[in-house]
């Protein structure tokens, strides 16, 4: 089973898919590993890294070919990334797909204290602003479709142990 599991920045993807990874005993990969991995190769910020993505395609087309690939090729693995959801579908890759959700005022908060940085209204904007924009302009996909999603769960009406342990109900509960 390949579960999915995708939001916008601070739904609480990472948070959820560490607790699913416990209940399941499945490894999470991340999709802002291969970012952030790529924005290290490369000696540029993750501000600079988005800016130059808007710029050439192949930045953000090589990162999901990476996941896609790797989704492939793996199972019983849980992937989470922004995009994770829609690399699966979009490649009729099997998966379980949860898009997480929560407003921006509460992403924000949630953001700031985990930067420690109460300044992180405006570099989040600007970077959900960026992603929207190459995600719909190289990909024609929008992050506010969540029609692909098996499960949409907003983050505000639950704590990340009752979340991921709803996920795990919705995954097994028939297998």
């Amino acid at each position: 089973m390949r579960i999915t599991v995708s939001g916008h920045i601070g739904s609480g993807k990472t948070t959820v898919s560490k607790i699913l990874s416990d209940l399941t005993s499945y490894d999470v990969y991340s999709g802002g590993y291969f970012f952030r991995q790529m924005s290290e190769d490369m000696h540029v910020s993750l501000e600079e890294m988005n800016l130059m993505a808007e710029k050439d395609s192949r930045t953000d087309v090589t990162l999901n070919n990476m996941i896609r690939d790797f989704l492939r090729d793996h199972d019983d693995i849980i992937v989470e990334s922004r995009l994770a959801g829609w690399i699966s579908y979009s490649a009729g890759i099997p998966a379980f797909r949860v898009f997480l959700d929560a407003s921006r005022e509460v992403r924000i908060a949630r953001v700031s204290i985990r930067e420690n940085d109460r300044n992180m209204a405006e570099k989040v904007v600007m970077r959900e602003e960026s992603e929207n924009f190459r995600f719909k302009e190289y990909f024609g996909f929008l992050m506010e479709d969540k029609s692909i999603y098996d499960v949409v769960i907003d983050t505000e009406k639950g704590s990340a142990d009752e979340i991921a342990n709803e996920i795990y109900r919705m995954v097994f509960s028939n297998a």
